[in-house]
């Protein structure tokens, strides 16, 4: 029985769980190349980075050694021990001619409970498949929760490198301000140290996505120039309706593979048990053939038996240690049972929390932002505040649009944790169709629209970055007095500024 011949088990077990099948292994060729850069050419998705991992990463190969050894120890079980060969010779030390003895003999237990071992390596071997699959299956949950690190980090490396270059702008102009004696000392150093921050939360932004493009290829097996792919903006919306807690604990219980693996151990070692129990007093019993030729000549020979007297030794400490063994994966079966249970419910209430914390932000917070800022766009063409409110404001807006990107990835990273426990895809999952907007998107200035329908609105104006604002002129290198302020505008927004709700 070679691994190689099981591999199509294995790819049932993840093809069943919507995990895509093992490549590699198949049939002991080296990775196919072509392939894999066909795949790293195009733009990286979570399913092809899944995919990728199962050619490269180095932990499917370890798990798949494993598979080796399960089916090494299968091989051990069936085979009886080698027979023992036995010679000696006695001399006669009263007379001419010698004794000479040879016999052949093999254990008697081997011989009885061979049937039972192999039945019970295969059953192993049956769990060890389990067991592997369970990890091939966290490897690609790993590769997916990684790849939704990786956009998150970058879309948020994004936002803070937009508000540090507008918050620069906003420092210079304090300058400026400041040199034509507009405002105060203390009102220009609020504005440098605020550019300061911005620049140090961009940099750390950056080494973050950094870190975690790191991670994901290490997850997938990549490093060099195949490690320089390209990926997705984006990260899918969460679903319309989550999935009911009593159906993914069904699915649960059928289809974690661990707990599978777990149960089959428990089975395993109950068998043994008992089979432990009714040959314990068997001990070391051999049976052989034995020849003797005599001094005269003459040959006697005949079965010989070896029979172990179970006086002192009865076997019971065999018999305790496999009844304990036994007792220990029925109780760590029963834990991992309650922690599957409890994980699930425990699960959906926190998916179902981090949808809320989404849709507030997409429902309530972002258009108060959005209003806040039009309406102190309209006070700042009036002279009503400054030009520094009028980018406080921005600025909490961008720290808005932020938020809701991280929550949506709080979410689907939550959703992989439900899907590690429940063993597979969520039902709801052929639901997401959308997707966020991009940093580009939301930063783009006003009058080229955004759309918002993709997170259940409709096409509006699009979010105007802080350097585009009115009074931002970016022609001020080399001169000292500020620009004109704009004069003010009509009261009433015109329709290109108006926003009909927010993202919806």
């Amino acid at each position: 029985m070679q691994p190689e011949l099981d591999t199509p088990q294995i790819n049932s077990l993840l093809a069943s769980r919507g995990a895509p099948e093992l490549g590699w292994e198949k049939n002991g060729l080296p990775v196919d190349q072509a392939a894999v850069a066909q795949w790293l050419a195009e733009p990286m998705t979570a399913q092809r980075a899944v995919r990728v991992a199962m050619l490269r990463s180095p932990r499917l190969q370890e798990e798949y050694a494993r598979l080796g050894l399960a089916r090494a120890d299968i091989m051990a079980a069936v085979q009886v021990a080698n027979p023992r060969f036995n010679i000696g010779r006695l001399d006669a030390l009263d007379g001419p001619g010698n004794l000479l003895m040879l016999g052949l003999t093999m254990p008697l237990v081997d011989l009885l409970v061979l049937p039972v071992r192999a039945r019970l390596a295969r059953s192993d071997f049956a769990r060890a498949k389990l067991a592997i699959a369970a990890s091939v299956l966290s490897v690609g949950f790993d590769v997916e929760s990684a790849w939704i690190d990786f956009v998150a980090a970058q879309q948020v490396t994004d936002m803070r490198a937009a508000v540090a270059a507008a918050m620069e702008t906003s420092a210079e102009l304090a300058r400026r301000f400041y040199a034509a004696g507009n405002i105060s000392e203390l009102q220009l150093k609020r504005e440098e140290a605020a550019a300061a921050q911005a620049r140090i939360d961009a940099a750390r932004a950056l080494v973050a996505a950094r870190l975690a493009r790191l991670s994901l290829n290490i997850a997938v097996g990549l490093s060099g120039a195949d490690a320089e792919w390209q990926t997705s903006d984006r990260l899918p919306l969460p679903v319309v309706a989550e999935d009911d807690p009593v159906v993914l604990e069904v699915m649960a219980n059928h289809g974690n593979l661990a707990l599978l693996a777990q149960s089959r151990e428990a089975d395993i070692l109950r068998d043994a048990a008992g089979i432990t129990r009714n040959l314990r007093l068997l001990g070391d019993t051999q049976i052989g053939f034995e020849s003797e030729r005599e001094p005269n000549g003459s040959e006697v020979r005949g079965p010989s038996a070896s029979i172990e007297i179970p006086i002192f030794n009865q076997g019971g400490a065999r018999v305790a240690r496999a009844q304990a063994r036994y007792q220990q994966a029925r109780a760590q079966l029963l834990a991992l049972q309650l922690k599957i249970d409890n994980a699930v419910r425990l699960g959906s209430e926190r998916v179902r929390v981090l949808a809320d914390i989404v849709k507030t932000h997409r429902d309530a917070l972002i258009p108060a932002r959005e209003t806040v800022v039009e309406r102190s766009q309209q006070e700042q063409n009036f002279m009503l505040i400054g030009v520094f409110e009028l980018i406080q404001a921005k600025t909490q807006e961008y720290n808005a649009y932020q938020g809701y990107l991280e929550a949506i990835r709080d979410y689907w990273l939550a959703r992989i944790d439900l899907m590690r426990v429940v063993g597979g895809r969520l039902p709801s999952e052929k639901e997401a169709t959308g997707q966020t907007p991009s940093v580009s998107e939301i930063v783009t200035p006003r009058g080229i629209a955004m759309d918002h329908s993709g997170h259940g609105g409709t096409v509006v104006p699009a979010a105007q970055p802080m350097a585009d604002m009115p009074g931002m002129d970016h022609s001020m290198h080399g001169v000292e007095a500020p620009a004109p302020l704009p004069k003010p505008k009509s009261a009433t927004p015109s329709p290109a500024h108006q926003h009909p709700g927010g993202p919806s």
